[in-house]
């Protein structure tokens, strides 16, 4: 039996990003970036890269092609501490990848697949799985092969012992579908962002859209990007603001900033510290290109956290506690 502190049963590809596009993208022309980062994507993956360098044992549950791809995936994955033991190769199949094409007011996000779709309940070992402490799960509406499965497992963990944490991410298909709430009662943690959240929520309005979800999940965290993140647990409110940085690259903040949270959750860290260390771990990510490399670069990483997660730079980060 393994010994982790997380299990991850999540979806694994690269990111190809394009840094320095026009504003304008015209259809038949060709445009010239002026810079490229090839590195590890995913919610998932980001997500059990950073939390296993921040220092914890991290098992990740998946299934790739057998194709140079999904090995680059697995590489650094591995390379970060993550258990890939349980990473499956599929002949045959074609990794996922995501073409991420920042601009100045938005990015556009276009994503293949590939194994994606096929990971299935075959494919996991929930002995191994509930193994760990946590078990934390991204993008639910990529996860097609498996999503029908995922009340079941989530019911299962939690009869296990373990903790249960969710991000849905984004729904490709906007259809934002009502069984996904069946999730709720099994959940621990629900973490999505404020768009993610009034989607589900089906209303435009903030306030109203957490107001009726916290009333379903026992711990509701939102990430609203500049302006911080809330935690919502039954009538407590809670406001956390991120550290001051250079922002280079938005891209996995919101993964980052759930590897940090998680990291002091399963430590029974209070509401408030975790917001404070998921800020950190979102602003630590924006200082370099990808969701990944801040991270992986361990002298930037150590200084980073040394910097705004000391016990005396914790307490200058921007926090407010509201109880209703």
């Amino acid at each position: 039996m393994a010994n982790l502190d997380v299990s991850v049963i999540g979806e694994l590809n690269l990111d190809l990003i394009f840094y320095g596009l026009p504003p304008t993208l015209v259809p038949e022309r060709e445009h010239l970036a002026k810079d490229l980062s090839i590195t590890l994507g995913s919610s998932s993956a980001i997500f059990a890269h950073n939390l296993a360098l921040l220092g914890n044992q991290v098992g990740f549950s998946s299934c790739i092609g057998d194709d140079p791809f999904g090995e680059i995936c697995v590489q650094r994955l591995s390379a970060s501490g993550v258990d890939v033991s349980h990473v499956r190769r599929l002949k045959g199949k074609t990794t996922g990848l995501s073409v991420i094409l920042p601009q100045r007011r938005d990015r556009h996000i276009l994503t293949y697949p590939g194994t994606m779709y096929d990971l299935t309940e075959r494919d996991i070992d929930l002995s191994y799985v509930f193994s760990a402490k946590h078990l934390h799960v991204s993008s639910y509406f990529l996860q097609k092969g498996i999503r029908p499965q995922f009340v079941e497992i989530f019911r299962k963990a939690k009869a296990a012992g373990l903790t249960v944490s969710l991000d849905s991410n984004d729904d490709p298909e906007d259809r934002w579908s009502s069984d996904f709430q069946l999730l709720f009662r099994h959940l621990d943690v629900f973490i999505p962002n404020e768009r993610e959240l009034c989607k589900l929520a089906q209303t435009e309005d903030f306030e109203k859209a957490a107001e009726s979800i916290a009333k379903k999940v026992p711990l509701l965290v939102v990430k609203r990007g500049p302006q911080g993140a809330i935690a919502r647990m039954g009538k407590e409110r809670y406001v956390a603001f991120p550290p001051v940085v250079d922002n280079v690259d938005p891209v996995g903040a919101g993964d980052s900033f759930n590897a940090g949270f998680i990291h002091q959750f399963i430590r029974g860290a209070k509401v408030e510290d975790c917001l404070k260390y998921g800020n950190i771990g979102g602003a630590l990510s924006v200082t370099r290109a990808g969701g990944t490399e801040a991270f992986r670069d361990g002298v930037h990483r150590e200084a980073f956290l040394r910097k705004h997660a000391s016990p005396g730079s914790l307490s200058s980060i921007g926090n407010s506690k509201i109880t209703r």
